[in-house]
């Protein structure tokens, strides 16, 4: 016991606990209200998606990587991978998502003549056809997961990809301009099955200042 109680008190003891709280991921604060979205997105499932769901990638996360901190054995380790990969996902996910929203009194919905717009219209004729092309590639998911509008840095070019559960859109090559939620939980409480409408309504609410096409 006296041995125990010492090395609680050794300096590198110590410096691995605060190294390990400080790196501990957190629910980041949204830019808006819950109500702010409201009525293309509900308060309610605002509340539900933010607190409960991405509170619970966030907790996950924290527990697979101090599992695997502590995980005496290679094996071990390669088992927490499917974790770290599901949890850390939903974590970078919707940590973009929240970002890729805004009021509509905000600016959300509203593109302007810019790189992104013509981009958009160079790669899919229109912005109106990109966002016809986007949802029903979105809707066309089976079972949970994101659709992307990316840009493709070896093609020079746009495109829309979708990735299941909480698997990451980025790769050296691949970088996600916006990102759009499409498990039940983003919008079965209002739309319930219809996937389209919640795809046509979230276009109001897409904060187009945040989706930057990079230089």
């Amino acid at each position: 016991m006296l041995s125990l109680t010492r090395s609680f008190h050794r300096p590198a003891f110590a410096r691995s606990l605060a190294q390990r709280a400080a790196a501990l991921h957190t629910l980041p604060e949204l830019p808006y209200q819950y109500n702010a979205l409201e009525p293309y997105i509900s308060s309610e499932i605002m509340k539900l998606h933010h607190l409960k769901h991405h509170q619970a990638y966030v907790n996950g996360l924290n527990a697979a990587e101090e599992a695997y901190i502590k995980a005496p054995s290679t094996r071990e380790r390669i088992a927490l991978q499917a974790a770290l990969k599901f949890n850390g996902g939903g974590h970078i996910n919707h940590s973009l998502f929240w970002k890729n929203l805004t009021p509509e009194g905000k600016g959300g919905g509203q593109l302007k003549d810019g790189k992104l717009k013509a981009a958009l219209e160079r790669d899919f004729g229109s912005v109106d056809a990109f966002k016809k092309q986007f949802n029903a590639t979105t809707a066309s998911i089976q079972g949970s997961g994101w659709g992307w509008l990316g840009y493709n840095a070896n093609t020079k070019k746009l495109e829309i990809v979708t990735t299941p559960n909480q698997d990451l859109y980025s790769c050296q090559a691949h970088n996600p301009i916006i990102g759009v939620d499409i498990w039940e939980h983003a919008f079965y409480l209002q739309y319930k099955n219809v996937k389209a409408d919640y795809l046509t309504a979230i276009w109001n609410v897409i904060n187009f200042k945040e989706a930057r096409l990079a230089s």
